[in-house]
């Protein structure tokens, strides 16, 4: 992005066009960190108009997307703080269950009518448990595993030292593990089951 010669009009122009295609970045992140998708939907928004607010203080060639993630996880743990709720753990609406489609993308090009069933249950299996980790183990998992930031990224993001989120984000893909171990047992003895 090269803002010399340009009026901040065209500065502010430009950088709103490069955030736009974060977006879907920030909404993946935003959903992991709020579990649900109106409260998704109003972070990224938040975080994108705040950002435009503040677009001169980003400094040109450095990276936007470690820098728009650290002001939605701020407004995130600002919000919380302000309200002093978390989503329980037990529940979790339709609108989860069915919203996030991350895994799916992941997933290879066509994996069939039994790959998509799958698919889905190991999403709702997986927001299942993190929703179990606690916050100092989710956010790296959610940050560098699903939002794809690098582990000095996610450093930045987190305000915390890279030793730090590699230990944090070791924790916690073992709390993870944990929490899908019996589902994955059980789904590897059905796969066998069905070879057989």
């Amino acid at each position: 992005m090269a803002w010399k010669g340009k009026s901040r009009v065209e500065r502010r122009e430009s950088f709103s066009h490069e955030a736009i295609g974060h977006l879907d970045h920030l909404y993946r992140v935003a959903f992991h960190l709020a579990k649900e998708q109106p409260e998704a939907r109003d972070l990224v928004q938040e975080t994108y108009a705040r950002a435009l607010d503040s677009f001169e203080q980003f400094s040109p060639g450095t990276n936007m997307k470690a820098w728009l993630t650290r002001i939605l996880y701020n407004f995130f743990l600002d919000r919380y703080h302000q309200n002093k709720k978390w989503v329980p753990l037990e529940k979790q609406s339709l609108a989860d269950e069915e919203g996030s489609n991350y895994w799916e993308r992941v997933a290879g090009d066509d994996p069939g009518p039994e790959g998509h069933i799958l698919l889905k249950e190991l999403n709702v299996k997986i927001s299942e448990a993190l929703k179990k980790i606690p916050e100092e183990f989710r956010a790296p998992i959610v940050l560098v595993d699903m939002g794809e930031l690098s582990y000095a990224e996610a450093s930045q993001v987190l305000s915390c030292p890279l030793g730090t989120i590699r230990s944090r984000l070791s924790r916690g893909r073992r709390y993870l593990h944990k929490h899908l171990r019996g589902y994955m047992g059980v789904e590897v003895q059905e796969r066998r089951k069905r070879q057989r």
